[in-house]
């Protein structure tokens, strides 16, 4: 890349803490942000250098865990050239052969917001984005700028998900998915069909992994991602396999 931002050392960034606030995941604990200022724009040559050292998107955040003597969450990322989906993934890509997806840019749509809010009113009434509402989700997942994506999933001709994610130069990052929460759609698996579904984008691209966000071991929401093996975790600034 020869864009100006791709050459910024990482040094030379600045960077911010949040005051400690409840964590998320684990009940009882506190938790720290780390986060690239707001005034330096997410540039795509500084958000891959980031990626590899674990930080996250949230709209026009870059962010990663900094929270004192704890060290739960670890970045998690998918080597797509190494990946073969289990018993239950192919089950789940047979089932969803009909499946049609289309790649977007991360604007707003109000098909789009209709189906995050349902999905946050049925699936996640009890979660810091509860009650949705279309100025969150615009700041959340809409953004414009080269790298940010929709993935569209169609069943015949109705939009039944949305998976959203960037393209950096060494991968994918999913950075969330929403989906239709009727019965039918439920025995689909929306959320695994999208994982299976950005990893043949990777390998379709030549990109080497998809990144996955955090994982937290004692956390029952995100063991979905010890499925997707091998699994590698960043150890420092070293990324290895994980082993549970």
């Amino acid at each position: 890349m020869s864009s100006s931002a791709s050459r910024t050392p990482v040094h030379d960034l600045r960077f911010f803490l949040t005051v400690p606030h409840g964590c998320s995941y684990l009940p009882g604990q506190q938790a720290t942000t780390l986060f690239l200022d707001p005034k330096q724009a997410p540039a795509s040559g500084v958000y891959d250098a980031l990626s590899l050292l674990g930080f996250r998107r949230s709209g026009r955040h870059l962010y990663r865990p900094h929270c004192d003597g704890c060290q739960a969450c670890r970045s998690v990322r998918i080597p797509v050239a190494q990946f073969t989906p289990n018993r239950t993934q192919r089950k789940i890509l047979r089932r969803n052969a009909e499946i049609t997806t289309r790649i977007v840019p991360a604007r707003f749509e109000p098909s789009h917001y209709a189906l995050y809010a349902r999905y946050i009113r049925e699936r996640h009434s009890d979660g810091d984005m509860y009650p949705p509402s279309q100025e969150q989700y615009r700041t959340f997942l809409t953004l414009d700028e080269p790298y940010a994506h929709f993935m569209e999933m169609y069943w015949e001709s109705t939009l039944i998900g949305v998976a959203a994610f960037d393209r950096l130069e060494h991968g994918l990052s999913a950075i969330y998915t929403f989906f239709g929460v009727d019965e039918a759609l439920d025995k689909r698996s929306l959320g695994t069909l999208a994982i299976l579904r950005l990893i043949a984008l990777c390998q379709e691209e030549g990109l080497g992994h998809l990144y996955l966000g955090y994982w937290i071991e004692e956390c029952r929401k995100m063991r979905y991602k010890q499925a997707f093996s091998p699994l590698e975790v960043l150890d420092g600034r070293r990324w290895r396999p994980l082993i549970v």
